[in-house]
């Protein structure tokens, strides 16, 4: 075969730019800083480069004692925080061989599901913003409202909840709140078809997406990409049903995981949309076994001064985007001697670094906003 370029001119010399994206840059989330090597208004490689919300929170754990370091737990994911936090409580009830009440647990899943319904609702609704359409936020901010009524009159939170205790909950719940959870969670359920026929119904949002940022089954191990993003290229991984804990052992005949294959920013926001369906059937599911169970405690009694036997175990949860784990070790005192954090957007980011290069410039915000990380989930 015989190539023969004709004409080029000036094109014949060329030199690649190298151009900075954030750390400040509005179509960023948070304080992310990628540095771009182009060719012409083609990607050729990326660097992300984290750090600048560094928090020290991993050195912080040992300094606090097993009450405080929830408290320090809820923050690194600041959409995810009654998820942050249940894991680290786990990890400390596994040391202590520890039984949680019945209620206890029931309720603990309930609340993680209405957590993660707000975790999407924020990207379901920012998504669209990036790339144009205003109108999907303010869909979002209405629905995230009538679930954070809720979160906030049974913690008093309305962001870092600080409601999970080692041995349970903080306090029972308050009278009628259940009634007023299962008609918060029927509203959001008759609204979220504003996010099926508009944003997935818009052709400009799925010429933006489909067949854009396509990231493989084989990069996805390679990287430890995990919760939608994976599950959108085709990795059918799901820790509430193949390691069930709290009590999605017995809600496996409504819990459906979403999978798609291709892999691109379109997969991405429909395997987020269709989980974000399925966490309020699982809200109703877990209201009808707490309308069922008797009258009983929600947490267990703690001595004044909370000790771990020595020894180490691993705990992780599915969090709203994806693994999150704690790597606890005890030397038997009132602090951890080591808490090592998993963060699931720590990992999924790292993925940029293949999911960018060959795509063009106008591309990137639709394959960075596709990623669903929080900031401070990688700078923890």
């Amino acid at each position: 075969m015989t190539e023969t370029t004709i004409g080029i001119g000036g094109a014949a010399e060329g030199t690649d730019m190298v151009l900075n994206i954030g750390p400040q840059h509005p179509s960023t989330h948070g304080v992310l800083r990628l540095r771009l090597s182009l060719d012409g208004e083609r990607i050729g490689s990326v660097e992300p480069i984290i750090g600048y919300m560094h928090r020290g929170a991993e050195k912080l754990f040992e300094a606090r004692d097993y009450r405080q370091i929830i408290m320090l737990a809820n923050r690194h994911d600041w959409l995810s925080a009654f998820s942050n936090e249940l894991g680290v409580v786990l990890a400390v009830e596994r040391m202590l061989g520890m039984e949680v009440p019945e209620r206890a647990v029931w309720t603990r899943t309930l609340l993680a599901e209405l957590n993660r319904v707000l975790n999407h609702l924020m990207f379901l609704g920012s998504y669209p913003l990036e790339l144009g359409g205003i109108t999907p936020i303010f869909h979002a901010f209405r629905e995230r409202e009538d679930l954070q009524a809720v979160m906030e009159e049974v913690s008093g939170g309305r962001m870092h909840y600080m409601f999970n205790r080692v041995g349970g909950l903080k306090e029972d719940l308050p009278n009628g709140w259940h009634g007023r959870v299962r008609s918060a969670v029927a509203e959001v359920r008759s609204r979220m078809g504003t996010f099926d026929d508009l944003v997935l119904g818009n052709e400009i949002f799925r010429g933006r997406t489909r067949g854009v940022g396509v990231l493989s089954a084989r990069n996805v191990h390679a990287y430890g990409v995990s919760g939608p993003i994976a599950r959108a290229s085709g990795v059918d991984f799901d820790l509430r049903r193949d390691e069930p804990y709290l009590a999605y052992g017995e809600l496996a005949d409504t819990l459906k995981v979403p999978t798609r294959t291709a892999g691109d920013c379109l997969a991405r926001f429909e395997v987020l949309l269709e989980q974000t369906h399925n966490a309020l059937d699982l809200a109703d599911a877990c209201l009808d076994r707490l309308a069922e169970l008797p009258p009983g405690p929600i947490n267990q009694r703690l001595p004044k001064v909370l000790k771990a036997p020595e020894g180490h175990t691993y705990a992780w949860t599915e969090n709203p985007l994806g693994l999150n784990g704690y790597y606890l070790v005890s030397k038997g005192e009132k602090t951890p001697y080591r808490l090592k954090l998993r963060s699931a957007s720590y990992n999924n980011v790292q993925a940029l670094a293949v999911l960018l290069p060959g795509t063009l410039v106008a591309d990137m915000v639709a394959i960075l906003g596709s990623m669903f990380f929080v900031v401070g989930d990688i700078d923890k």
